[in-house]
């Protein structure tokens, strides 16, 4: 029997969490079953209790202090005892029907992710090659301030594209925290970033300094101080970038505002698409119609 799920990613500060707990609240309301799954060994704050916490196994304030680790280094020891311990998961998740979404909150260090093997053998474990049998996708949270910085937007574009091609699931890219710029940037602006290519570098605001400092002193040294913190000796490596990223055009965004239920039900339909969750739920039966008697009423 198949399960489903999906796997919550992003940067730190992304709003993973709170997209998580948005999630449960939405299905909730449509009477959907779902487990929630915290694999963040640091996570302290919930609107929703997980059903299953990586804490009850491991925290990343035991592994430092025991280990004498620091942060990075300790969480990347509690997901290397998670590996060494995956029935912590199994007899968790292997009881669930086909019903239920699993909802898997991760941490926002994305070297788990990106050129670690430690959450790709997680993924393997889970998935149909697996002993679980998840049909799973991913949810990459990328947070929209990021497009006021178009470079620093094409980095985490980047790290999104890593995680895709690192993982091998189907994923749900998603630009969170909307309404912390729709005062700021236009409709019209934002719907430049939903696929995103190099053209966006070609009006980047951010360069009319660079061009300024270059203009004022021609012959300044590029590893310079000036030309550094202008931004000047990037220009290229940073359309090299979005140049791979348009080349491979694999990452396009879906636009997300947790405190509009719309707006985490359209995040939802995209999820149930990718995992094919209501290909498999089965018909349910309509209530049967009241019986009635048509000789008694003509006769009364």
């Amino acid at each position: 029997m198949s399960k489903f799920g999906v796997v919550v990613m992003g940067p730190a500060g992304a709003g993973k969490t709170t997209f998580c707990s948005a999630l449960i609240q939405h299905l909730r309301l449509n009477k959907r079953s779902c487990f929630y799954v915290n694999l963040d060994p640091a996570a302290e704050d919930f609107s929703y209790a997980p059903d299953l916490d990586i804490k009850e196994l491991i925290s990343l304030e035991d592994a430092m202090e025991e280990m004498g680790l620091g942060p990075n280094g300790g969480l990347i020891y509690c997901f290397e005892f998670l590996l060494d311990n995956l029935d912590f998961l199994t007899e968790a998740i292997d009881p669930l029907t086909d019903e239920y979404l699993i909802i898997i909150d991760m941490p926002g260090q994305i070297e788990l992710y990106t050129h670690i093997p430690i959450v790709p053998t997680l993924i393997k474990h889970l998935t149909r090659g697996g002993a679980l049998n998840v049909n799973l996708c991913a949810a990459y949270l990328l947070e929209s301030t990021f497009v006021i910085d178009r470079a620093k937007f094409f980095a985490g574009t980047l790290s999104a594209m890593s995680a895709m091609i690192m993982l091998e699931l189907p994923h749900v890219n998603v630009l969170s925290k909307m309404d912390l710029v729709k005062d700021s940037v236009s409709r019209k602006e934002l719907k430049r970033f939903i696929d995103p290519d190099n053209s966006l570098l070609d009006d980047d605001p951010t360069d009319s300094k660079a061009a300024l400092i270059s203009s004022q002193n021609k012959s300044a040294d590029p590893s310079s101080a000036d030309s550094v913190m202008a931004g000047g000796s990037f220009k290229r490596l940073n359309r090299a970038v979005a140049q791979l990223i348009d080349d491979f055009s694999m990452v396009s965004f879906l636009q997300l505002d947790v405190q509009n239920e719309d707006s985490v039900g359209a995040i939802l339909s995209y999820i149930d698409d990718a995992i094919q969750f209501h290909e498999a739920q089965e018909p349910r039966e309509p209530n049967d119609e009241v019986e009635y008697d048509y000789q008694d009423a003509e006769m009364e």
